[in-house]
Parts: structure tokens; C-alpha cells; sequence
């Protein structure tokens, strides 16, 4: 047989095997129950909100207060350490005061720097890790790792 033989039997299976993928039907179909078990296996496990949202209300996600304040060192040991030690993307590390400063006086001041952490600030998320701090703890955590007052 000589090649261009070949290359026209290649190209004859080739054909035949397209046409038939692209003509057959399913030989089963899902029945009801199975659609909904594959439903069950491919919805998503959670909803994500953001506080104010009317999602945020009936997540059950609760903010647990003993009554009293954690610690700024507390608080920063651990949720803030991870970044905060480190300098990991452009946080300011804990004991660096010029640091803070510079970054206290862009913001305008120890509220606004607050505020800042609340509600997240480039890659820090709102609350950096640390969603059932106060604000209250938020800035004893500031305080703690930059020197700063408010």
C-alpha cells in the first residue's frame, strides 16, 4: 500500500469515528433521584457575606464576647504574628515604630489606622484574621505591636 493509500484509510476511520461520536445519543439517561444526589454533591458548602449584607444575618456566624477585652498581646500572638512579624506583603512589623508612624500619619491618624484594620486595608483582609475581635481589641493589638496611642 503506498502512502497516500494510507493517509485516505486514516482519513476514511477518522471520519467514520467523528460521525458516529457526533450522531450517537446517550444509551442512559439520569433518572430524578440521581440528578438530585448530583446536586447535593456540587452545591456549595457556604455563602460568603459581608456584615450589613442580608446574608450576613442569618449566617449564624456570632460574635463571643467573655466580657472581657483580650490582650493586644493576646490578639497579635494569634492573628497578627503570621504577617505582622514577618513584614509579609508590606504589613509593618511589630516594633517597628517608624514604620506605624509613617503609616498612622498617611492614614491621618491612630482612628483612621483603626479603621483601617476594621475594614481591611491592600492585602490585609477586614479584621486581618481575627473576625470576633472588637474594635476595641483591634486597637489594643495596634497599640501593642507599633507603640502608638490613639
Amino acid at each position: 500500500m503506498s502512502r497516500v493509500a494510507h493517509m485516505r484509510a486514516f482519513i476514511v476511520l477518522v471520519g467514520g469515528l467523528f460521525a458516529v461520536l457526533a450522531f450517537a445519543k446517550p444509551t442512559t439517561q439520569l433518572d430524578e433521584i440521581s440528578l438530585k444526589e448530583i446536586g447535593k454533591r456540587i452545591a456549595p458548602v457556604g455563602v460568603v457575606c459581608q456584615v450589613g449584607e442580608e446574608c450576613a444575618s442569618a449566617s449564624g456566624v456570632e460574635v463571643v464576647s467573655t466580657g472581657t477585652p483580650r490582650s493586644g498581646e493576646a490578639i497579635f500572638n494569634q492573628f497578627c504574628t503570621a504577617c505582622h512579624t514577618t513584614g509579609l506583603l508590606g504589613a509593618p512589623k511589630k516594633g517597628d515604630f517608624a514604620d506605624w508612624k509613617t503609616k498612622e500619619k498617611e492614614a491621618g491618624g491612630f482612628d483612621k489606622l483603626l479603621s483601617n484594620a476594621i475594614n481591611g486595608i491592600k492585602s490585609m483582609p477586614p479584621k486581618g484574621t481575627c473576625m470576633n475581635c472588637s474594635d476595641e481589641e483591634l486597637g489594643s493589638a495596634i497599640e501593642y505591636m507599633s507603640s502608638l496611642k490613639p
